[in-house]
């Protein structure tokens, strides 16, 4: 007899345990499945999904040390600190940065105790539904059947590779192999100036490669805010990335040691580019291969999304759920977070609700670029009128301080009724900033609003109530 459970959940990643642990603590009894190992297919599976494995957290920590570095061997001699000969150990980067990993994932190990959550080491896959419980086959080690009544798919994403392009993970590399180099290679190539591409390339240029960044888009940063991409672009230019924009790939071919991308660039020139090593990032599809959807009646979009209900994220099957990157939507790990909540409190009876426009992206770049609701060229695409207001770090004393001020922020408000909406950041600590404009769009707060709450000086924040001023012409430091 299999087991039989309230709920549960198809992946822990972070919309998946947060999903499971939200969903026990209202008193349902909840099974997580996971069956992904990673890097060793004999080891135990991890908890944590693409985020807390290959994805944000690795990501951020080799961005830590890479930026350590830089500081050390670029920066830090401005505050009158001498240091010689500097070098990276990147073995060790990389150990710490698995240490952080392990630690992480284990983590979720004991909420999951702490919650009474089963986790079911194993890939889930649907068979059917019989006396009103789905039925699920666990394949791992040790394969079993359980039952439940309702599931919630948060299988994630995989890494978009390109036809004809082997993805070894050693020479040509997706997220998961640019973050386990045994050195830096003395020249790289990325392929997607999208976020996982700047975030890497950023990287391993910090340490000492001569990155070339190759993007099919004919813009840089096309979802950004107009303004704030053309700072980054300037700045990171500035810093050593190279890029061709509007390129046309052709053939990569890969030596003994070396990767050759041949490519037509803008201007329609045929080019050749020879990398020690090439990461592809080219976005990331849905994850819904071998959940066998069509024993439940499920089927995807056409680019392998499920179906689900804007306000509710429940497909077309009822008691079915998906959450976080199989469905519509940012690809974003605290948008799947907030999904799993949401349809935990749901199956418990609740009325939660999620604003997608208050949702916001960040880009962990130096500096780091964050943004939330509109921004200037989809205002002006829907015809509403708005003010904008910008102030720079430049005239902040914190950010001069602290070697920072590259950056600015900028509000957008609704010229007639004030509302806030759009805040947009270029800055080293703009992903903790953007928090604040957050809260204020989710309580339909205007320009004014920040512009009258005092803000502690001298700090970073103070440009965000000195941008809020700006919307109305009466920044008082610039």
């Amino acid at each position: 007899m299999s087991q039989e459970f309230d709920v549960v959940v198809i992946g822990a990643g972070p919309g998946g345990y947060i999903a499971a642990i939200r969903a026990a603590q209202l008193g349902f009894t909840v099974a997580c499945a996971e069956g992904n190992a990673y890097d060793d297919p004999k080891a135990e599976p991890r908890l944590g999904g693409t985020c807390l494995n290959v994805g944000c957290i690795p990501s951020k920590a080799l961005l830590a040390s890479s930026e350590e570095f830089e500081n050390v061997e670029k920066h830090i001699a401005d505050h009158g600190i001498d240091i010689k000969g500097a070098s990276i150990n990147v073995p060790k980067m990389i150990s710490r940065k698995d240490t952080i990993v392990t630690k992480m994932t284990g983590g979720i190990q004991f909420l999951f105790k702490k919650n009474k959550v089963t986790h079911l080491k194993g890939y889930a896959s649907f068979v059917g539904k019989e006396n009103g419980l789905y039925q699920l086959a666990i394949k791992g080690k040790e394969s079993q059947t359980v039952s439940a009544k309702h599931v919630i798919i948060a299988s994630g994403s995989k890494a978009r590779h390109l036809p004809g392009m082997e993805v070894d993970n050693v020479l040509i590399c997706d997220n998961e192999g640019g973050l386990k180099f045994d050195q830096t290679p003395k020249k790289l190539g990325v392929i997607g100036a999208g976020v996982i591409g700047l975030e890497l390339g950023s990287v391993w240029r910090r340490l000492g490669s001569e990155v070339t960044i190759l993007e099919a888009l004919p813009t840089f940063l096309g979802a950004c805010d107009q303004g704030i991409a053309a700072e980054a672009q300037k700045l990171f230019t500035k810093q050593g990335l190279q890029f061709q924009l509007g390129v046309k790939i052709g053939e990569v071919k890969k030596g003994k040691n070396n990767v050759t991308i041949s490519y037509v660039d803008a201007a329609g020139g045929q080019q050749s580019l020879v990398v020690d090593r090439l990461i592809v990032s080219v976005g990331r599809i849905p994850n819904t291969d071998g959940l066998n959807l069509e024993a439940v009646g499920l089927k995807t979009d056409e680019r392998g999304f499920i179906p689900v209900d804007n306000h509710t994220c429940a497909t077309s099957v009822q008691g079915i759920y998906a959450v976080g990157d199989v469905v519509r939507g940012p690809m974003l790990a605290h948008k799947a977070e907030d999904e799993g909540v949401m349809v935990a409190e749901i199956l418990a009876g609740q009325k939660p609700h999620i604003d997608y426009n208050c949702i916001p992206w960040v880009i962990y770049t130096s500096p780091e670029i964050a943004w939330v609701g509109k921004n200037e060229q989809q205002l002006k695409a829907e015809g509403r009128a708005y003010k904008p207001g910008q102030f720079p770090f430049a005239a902040n004393g914190r950010a001069l301080g602290m070697g920072s001020a590259d950056g600015f922020v900028k509000i957008l408000a609704d010229a007639t009724t004030d509302e806030i909406l759009g805040v947009h950041i270029i800055a080293s600590a703009a992903s903790d900033l953007i928090a604040e404009a957050v809260v204020a769009m989710e309580f339909k707060a205007s320009a004014e609003d920040i512009a009258r709450i005092c803000h502690p000086h001298p700090s970073l924040s103070e440009p965000i109530r000195e941008a809020a001023l700006a919307t109305d012409r009466r920044a008082l430091n610039f």
